[in-house]
């Protein structure tokens, strides 16, 4: 078995011409480094079929550059390089249009490790040693007309320049066997026939859950393989604060742990503030270094300033009120809690007692749904479409998107047996949601917004 390692550096023709450099058979100054700029491109000498290519690179702030493989020119797949913020662009690692990725594992000025690894139906690429995508194409993969030929074959290897400068080094093409194999392709291939999700990446609409939590039997080494299996980006959130269910942090330091535990893997990183002490209990600077902060209204000072989790029956009390009365105290507190605690996003919203859930839309009325929006528009809160309760209804919804109001998509999963947002896919298709719609961590204004603490503690 050879390797072709890249060696040289590009040069540069008319100002007309598109640039394109040889692949050369020798494994001397494998050191020296070469660059992209828009209308450079490179090319491989022969075709790959399977393969394992590995590299470094490095992006300045902005730049692009795309590696296409099994190309004709037109055909084949693309794997992207492009670092920056969460701002609903794909990301380094993407392999475009078919799992686009939303948070990149490397950073721009940085060198950063690169692998590519076509093995039959199995495409894989790596990030500083990282999996991020582990893509099996099935026998019959779904692609709009403008993808019609991303597909495995056989084909030239060329790196493009896109935007900026992106600088590359090590450069190496192992050619593998035909009958190669990736031994961390153990998940059955997503029938695309049927996959809603698919449809969404080849539309280029950020597929992103911001809402899982490692518990029930989920572990990180689980929901990794889900979320390159599905090709939804995870988010994958702690509780901070007191009175949930699964991981709890207790205090900054524990934050920070944690954070530097989740910060090497590929998801998003995302905290729940948990209960209503969780604001006097972390500092805006621990909660800060995370990519989103959320809360939601699940746990409420009742009509007797009482802590009560109204997902837990046993601790929702009427003592004598009336359901109108304790969802008026239900509005009310969400309304304080959105206006002072600082989360970028109102998870499980409009949440209402399970004894109260059949009349869901007449405690739900428009004067209480708009007091919620009202406060929602002013402190620029995302409203979460959760999947796991099917809430809010398309109605409020709708209403939210008539106000210009962003979404996220978060399913609050019990465990590792949780679904593919079919309730968002839903709310896309009946509310008309675009990207255009979507929140997403650079929208963050939450490090602007004083912490008040507006709930009396016994």
């Amino acid at each position: 078995m050879k390797t072709h390692i890249i060696n040289g550096w590009l040069t540069r023709f008319a100002a007309c011409l598109c640039i394109s450099m040889t692949l050369l058979s020798c494994s001397s100054n494998k050191n020296q480094e070469f660059t992209l700029t828009p209308g450079d491109s490179w090319k491989a000498r022969e075709e790959f079929q399977n393969f394992i290519l590995t590299g470094q690179a490095m992006t300045e702030e902005g730049a692009e550059a795309a590696l296409l493989f099994h190309t004709d020119g037109e055909s084949g797949y693309e794997v992207l390089f492009r670092n920056g913020a969460i701002d609903g662009t794909p990301k380094t690692g993407s392999l475009s249009s078919v799992r686009n990725l939303y948070r990149s594992l490397a950073e721009d000025g940085q060198w950063f490790d690169f692998e590519v690894a076509v093995r039959k139906q199995n495409i894989a690429v790596k990030i500083n040693g990282t999996d991020v995508v582990c893509y099996t194409e099935p026998a019959n993969p779904y692609r709009i007309e403008a993808y019609a030929k991303r597909l495995l074959g056989k084909g030239d290897i060329v790196m493009k320049g896109k935007q900026g400068t992106v600088q590359f080094r090590n450069v190496t093409i192992t050619p593998l066997e035909a009958d190669a194999v990736n031994p961390n392709d153990t998940l059955p291939p997503v029938n695309e026939q049927t996959d809603a999700i698919i449809r969404l990446q080849q539309q280029n609409f950020p597929v992103i859950d911001y809402h899982v939590h490692l518990k029930g039997g989920l572990t990180k080494e689980i929901a990794h393989a889900l979320s390159m299996n599905y090709g939804i980006n995870y988010g994958v959130a702690p509780n901070a604060g007191e009175g949930g269910v699964g991981r709890m942090l207790a205090d900054d330091k524990e934050v920070y742990e944690y954070y530097d535990e989740v910060k090497p893997l590929p998801f998003l990183c995302g905290v729940q503030g948990e209960g209503r002490k969780w604001t006097a209990t972390f500092s805006q600077e621990a909660l800060g270094i995370f990519d989103y902060l959320f809360t939601d209204a699940m746990t409420i000072m009742d009509h007797k300033n009482r802590n009560s989790r109204i997902y837990r029956a046993e601790e929702v009390h009427y003592d004598g009120v009336s359901k109108e009365q304790y969802m008026e105290q239900i509005v009310d507190q969400t309304v304080k809690i959105l206006t002072n605690e600082p989360a970028d996003i109102f998870a499980n919203p409009t949440y209402i007692p399970e004894d109260m859930q059949t009349d869901y839309d007449k405690y739900w009325t428009d004067e209480r749904i708009n007091r919620v929006l009202d406060v929602m528009e002013k402190h620029q809160i995302a409203l979460e479409i959760n999947p796991r309760y099917k809430i809010p209804s398309l109605k409020i919804i709708q209403m939210a998107k008539d106000r210009g109001l962003k979404f996220t998509f978060g399913t609050n999963n019990v465990d590792a047996n949780f679904g593919k947002l079919e309730y968002c896919i839903e709310a896309i298709n009946q509310c008309g949601i675009t990207k255009d719609d979507l929140w997403f961590p650079t929208m963050s204004i939450r490090k602007t917004r004083p912490v008040v603490i507006y709930n009396h503690f016994d």
